[in-house]
């Protein structure tokens, strides 16, 4: 009789840093005199870099430019990030894990890291909206896909 082997999923935070952050105020002092009228700009990417022994660290960046009056008020941008210990999972699975799952867990450290470095730049406070990482994940993996129709020629 053979016996199923199965391997057990493992998932743990082994720590949680701030890997770079910055703040630029290029126009100020005199952007604080004149009308305040905002118009952001957001980018948000991840990279995953595997490590030894199930190891992976995830680093999510966010970057912010605040235009008032199309002068720059202000540039932020954190890269926050994790090593995670992930193991007995499928390569199915990692995908989802590092792609989506460990990207959420990142996000309310940078958001609280942009909030403030906002707030201490003396600026109005800046809350970022939370992020559907599983929509985006979904949305990276369908534009990675290329229909058939368009590699035959």
């Amino acid at each position: 009789m053979s016996e199923e082997q199965t391997i057990e999923k493992q998932f743990s935070i082994q720590k949680i840093y701030t890997k770079d952050m910055s703040f630029e105020t290029p126009n100020s002092p005199k952007i604080f005199t004149e009308k305040w009228e905002p118009a952001v700009d957001f980018n948000l990417g991840s990279h995953v870099e595997p490590l030894e022994n199930s190891l992976y660290e995830v680093a999510l960046t966010i970057t912010i430019t605040v235009k008032s009056d199309d002068k720059t008020a202000y540039l932020v941008e954190v890269n926050q990030a994790g090593i995670f210990s992930l193991s007995g999972f499928t390569d199915q699975e990692m995908g989802p894990m590092v792609g989506s799952f460990c990207p959420n867990i990142l996000f309310p450290y940078a958001r609280e890291a942009v909030s403030d470095l906002v707030t201490k730049g003396g600026f109005p406070q800046l809350l970022l909206a939370p992020v559907n990482f599983d929509a985006l994940y979904a949305q990276h993996l369908q534009a990675q896909q290329v229909p058939i129709s368009e590699t035959i020629n």
